[in-house]
């Protein structure tokens, strides 16, 4: 009882700090990218972030447990990146946040925030942000949507990502995708890989409607 009262506790102050998150970011389109660790998030934001970023004004908040390894990747791009570094935890916080924008400053279009690898803790905590984008790969298992419901259900877009390594991997993307919708059944879902290009363009397309819709 004393733990459930604990991480209740714990919730609601990340809860409400999010709402004032959000209320600060009325200009300002936010996305969480949430996957496992190891699913190329940070190998797709190094280039989508290229393609919008002569547009829009953008900045990255990473989300690790140790090293500065992604954020040094991200800002090699061109664009500025806050790196937080959580120990021992498995998710970001809105505390987190507020941290980096108090770095990076509100004046932005868009504001990606790579949260740390887990689909599990990142589905609880609300960042004040517009959407959740989750993010699996091929190499991952197709039932990956029905073993973590709670993040499915939680979120806006299904990029399945590393679709080159189809022909080698035991994995089959249209189950994936059926699993997925059972869990919601409108949840946009783009097929992604880095090594070809494949969905690319598509998914900075889809971040770019956003950003428009975000403005009104």
């Amino acid at each position: 009882m004393g733990k459930l009262i604990i991480k209740e506790k714990i919730l609601s102050k990340n809860s409400d700090m999010a709402k004032q998150l959000r209320n600060k970011f009325k200009n300002t389109l936010v996305l969480n990218f949430v996957s496992s660790p190891g699913s190329g998030k940070t190998s797709i934001l190094e280039r989508v972030l290229v393609m919008l970023k002569d547009k829009y004004k953008l900045a990255v908040i990473e989300g690790d447990q140790q090293t500065s390894n992604d954020a040094d990747r991200i800002e090699a791009t061109g664009v500025r990146a806050f790196q937080v570094n959580t120990g021992g935890s498995c998710h970001l916080e809105a505390s987190d946040v507020e941290r980096g924008i108090a770095e990076l400053g509100l004046d932005l279009d868009l504001l990606i925030i790579e949260n740390v690898g887990n689909l599990v803790c990142t589905a609880a905590f609300d960042l004040g942000e517009d959407a959740k984008i989750i993010v699996l790969s091929t190499t991952e298992g197709e039932d990956k949507p029905i073993k973590y419901p709670t993040m499915f259900r939680v979120g806006t877009a299904f990029i399945i990502n590393k679709t080159d390594l189809l022909p080698y991997v035991d994995f089959d993307i249209e189950k994936c995708i059926e699993y997925a919708k059972g869990v919601k059944p409108d949840l946009d879902v783009i097929k992604t890989s880095c090594k070809t290009g494949e969905g690319l363009q598509e998914l900075a397309r889809y971040i770019e409607k956003m950003i428009q819709i975000k403005k009104g």
